[in-house]
């Protein structure tokens, strides 16, 4: 077991943590699917960048309907990702390089393959077993509507219909996501008391922290109203509900009894800054995820009052603020950036829509300048720092994302962020299996040649040696990571900022070329400047 070392100087205020989804890492065995031993084949690379921490996304056993998000076992490592040894080897080898791990909790649902639900299904309508879930009679004549009019995450209706021994319809129960995955009732005392016993597992095993999905979404109103045709009441029947902070009390407390500084992160999607930050009220989660951030479009006067409106939602709780660009749900930010309309929303993601990549590229550039020299601390996705874009060709007969298959492909779901990392080679599968091993479990793109680690390291120009260039210069400024930020007069469409006397950081987002302010050392700039000149989408940190 590894042995988190005991600090007091918060690391995770300012951390740099780099998103790993194993599936599409690195490739070990030659399976054409990414594992643990792939992850520790490439643990030098993650060094060399300069991160501080590794988020995991789901290693459990799984039938894999939602990417490992259906959850059939919480104390185990899927096979096809390795075995409950080689994420212990992981966690201790990625510590000694001064790497700590966040492994990723599923608490609101669990998968239909797991014992409980099995259990469920057997015992039938009443039993015990089922109070662990949602199952309800339909409604109609003969029970054959859903029991409220909630709507499921990934298209349709969030209920599905059993079915008896005899063949005939049973009752419903609840998935807010997909119908593999049942909602858990954490009105429950076990459900709560297995969560807690679940946290302290992987603690044990030297976990940091952990990332919890859907952070928002585990409790629901007993009553089961429906939501009502237009607009959302006051107070939501299963969203950002009072009772789950308790729960999250609960937690922290946990996490407090282990030494070094074990961290909650929770995935929080609400647009109300002052709910939002009650989650990070000191005796609850350390960090949130910062959507609104990662929504916002390339736009000088969003993006500067999305700042603002970040920093002031954490400051009344004292919490550090979390930035990030990407991760494995939402468009690259090469192709998001590179189109007329540069925001990220669910509702209207799309593929086909026209980018431009070298503007998109270029903009990704300057927003990593951007967001790293941001107060608090960062969110790396993997294939961000080789500026990846999304993989929009992917057939439909290799589709497996629930988005892309519940809607039809209405909605094109999220294996384009997916794709397996290019590593080395000029052709798939780019060294992300052995060769002679079987196809990514994702097809790549057949021109990322050219966006292989190997091929951009020592590249002057490339975005992985921006990135290590910045990651370098982070560790070294003691201005950057957590502390404050002071907004410097500038143009229209630039952003300038101090974090200190010493350090500033000029964005151009304005479609000319802006003078620098008075500088002593130019630090890094995300493009060529054009003398004493920042052109636009172009990013610079500099020693004032």
């Amino acid at each position: 077991m590894a042995d988190i070392p005991a600090t007091a100087d918060a690391w995770w205020r300012g951390a740099v943590i780099y998103q790993v989804y194993p599936r599409s890492f690195a490739d070990a065995d030659g399976d054409g699917t990414g594992d643990l031993a792939g992850v520790r084949s490439r643990l030098g690379y993650l060094r060399e960048l300069g991160v501080d921490a590794l988020w995991f996304n789901p290693w459990y056993p799984s039938p894999m309907a939602d990417g490992g998000y259906d959850v059939a076992d919480y104390r185990d490592v899927d096979p096809m990702f390795g075995t409950l040894a080689d994420a212990e080897k992981l966690i201790a080898e990625a510590l000694d390089l001064g790497m700590r791990t966040i492994v990723d909790i599923v608490p609101n649902h669990v998968s239909a393959d797991h014992p409980w639900f099995c259990e469920a299904l057997a015992a039938g309508p009443g039993s015990r077993a089922r109070e662990l879930f949602w199952f309800r009679p339909g409604r109609g004549d003969q029970g054959e509507l859903p029991p409220t009019n909630w709507p499921s995450q990934f298209g349709g209706p969030a209920w599905t219909r059993t079915t008896e021994p005899d063949g005939s319809p049973g009752e419903w129960y609840l998935n807010l996501f997909d119908s593999r995955q049942p909602d858990l009732n954490w009105g429950h005392p076990a459900v709560r008391r297995e969560h807690e016993e679940v946290l302290r597992f992987w603690f044990d095993r030297g976990a940091a922290g952990v990332r919890v999905d859907s952070a928002a979404l585990l409790t629901k109103d007993p009553a089961l109203p429906d939501l009502p045709e237009r607009g959302e009441p006051d107070a939501h029947p299963y969203v950002d509900r009072d009772d789950l902070h308790e729960i999250y009390r609960s937690w922290r407390a946990v996490a407090d009894g282990y030494p070094g500084e074990r961290i909650l992160v929770g995935e929080v999607w609400t647009p109300d800054p002052e709910r939002f930050a009650r989650y990070l009220r000191p005796d609850e989660m350390h960090t949130a995820f910062n959507f609104g951030f990662l929504c916002c479009p390339w736009e000088p006067e969003r993006l500067r009052a999305c700042v603002d409106t970040t920093l002031a939602a954490h400051r009344p709780v004292g919490a550090p603020a979390t930035w990030v660009l990407c991760n494995h749900d939402v468009t690259r930010t090469a192709t998001r950036y590179g189109r007329t309309e540069t925001g990220f929303d669910f509702a209207t993601k799309a593929h086909g829509i026209p980018t431009d990549l070298e503007l998109g590229t270029r903009r990704a550039r300057a927003a990593a300048l951007l967001t790293l020299a941001l107060p608090g601390s960062v969110y790396l996705y993997q294939g961000e720092e080789l500026g990846l874009p999304e993989a929009e060709d992917i057939p439909a007969d290799r589709r497996q994302d629930p988005m892309y298959l519940r809607t039809n492909g209405a909605n094109p779901g999220r294996d384009g962020c997916r794709v397996p990392m290019p590593w080395s080679g000029t052709r798939p599968p780019y060294g992300f299996g052995p060769e002679g091993g079987a196809e990514p479990w994702l097809p790549q793109p057949g021109d990322w040649a050219g966006r292989t680690a190997e091929a951009q390291s020592g590249d002057p120009d490339s975005m992985l040696e921006l990135y290590r260039a910045a990651l370098r210069l982070r560790r070294r400024e003691p201005a950057l990571g957590d502390g404050p930020l002071t907004w410097l007069d500038a143009e229209p469409g630039v952003l300038a900022f101090h974090r200190d006397a010493s350090f500033a950081c000029v964005v151009n987002l304005a479609p000319l070329p802006v003078r620098l302010p008075a500088y002593r050392e130019r630090l890094l700039a995300s493009g060529p400047l054009d003398g004493e000149r920042l052109p636009p989408d172009t990013a610079v940190w500099l020693r004032t």
